[in-house]
């Protein structure tokens, strides 16, 4: 990979066993909080920590589709975003997918790669299978960091995220039927001083949760995960998330 970068005086953290070690202990610490499915279905994640190249990984090809939901971003001033994550790569990263625009769910939405679990499957095993199928990583339990815990949706899944080391050598390749774009963003994004916001809806009495990345912000599921990764495994900090509020419209 590339030298060190840094972006308005944050420098690269770096994909090393002292941050792997750092990230397991954390995990290890926490105390997993699990959600009944109550006639749910249920889905896992998968939390994808491996190195990135601000050049190599830092472009954002952006599909129009996103451009579209940016109206519907609640409590921000929409001229400051532009829906691109051009520029957050570098150094340890998190994996995450900008959705298919034709898929039936969610299109066109951030996400972490995952999916329903099968009849039969373990929520771990799913989350290593969709790995496989939707961005080409075969990983297996040695690559196992932890779990952070369920989050019930307004879409009627529980999802249950795993966290994953994926090796200096993965590389990710997103299948083109569920995934419209792949992105590394850098820990050094995620743990930014203006993140994550909170903003109120009409419609619920929950707050908002937004992370900002790049020129976007990433709501609940996906960033309510993202940011109790940050909070748990890097910042070691026992944080709850699954009283954060989605967007209207990610309830569907």
């Amino acid at each position: 990979m590339a030298g060190d970068h840094s972006v308005d005086g944050r420098d690269d953290i770096a994909y090393d066993d002292a941050l792997r070690a750092r990230l397991a202990e954390n995990l290890a610490r926490h105390e997993v909080k699990r959600h009944e499915l109550a006639g749910r279905r249920h889905a896992a994640v998968a939390v994808v920590v491996l190195d990135s190249d601000a050049d190599l990984h830092g472009d954002d090809p952006l599909e129009i589709g996103r451009m579209s939901m940016i109206a519907d971003i609640p409590g921000v001033d929409l001229s400051t975003l532009t829906g691109r994550v051009d520029g957050t790569a570098g150094g340890a990263s998190v994996l995450l997918t900008r959705r298919g625009s034709r898929l039936n769910a969610h299109a066109s939405q951030w996400a972490l790669p995952g999916g329903r679990i099968d009849d039969g499957e373990t929520p771990l095993e799913a989350a290593l299978r969709e790995l496989e199928e939707e961005v080409g990583l075969l990983l297996g339990a040695a690559h196992l960091l932890g779990q952070l815990d369920d989050y019930p949706t307004r879409s009627g899944y529980v999802i249950t995220p795993f966290v994953f080391w994926a090796g200096h050598e993965a590389e990710p390749v997103g299948n083109p039927a569920e995934v419209a774009s792949l992105h590394r963003i850098s820990l050094r994004e995620l743990t930014r001083a203006d993140s994550p916001r909170f903003v109120t809806i009409p419609e619920s009495d929950r707050p908002v949760i937004q992370v900002p990345v790049g020129g976007d912000l990433i709501h609940a599921p996906t960033g309510a995960v993202l940011y109790q990764f940050r909070a748990v495994a890097f910042d070691g900090a026992a944080t709850r998330v699954d009283e954060f509020e989605q967007p209207v419209f990610a309830w569907r």
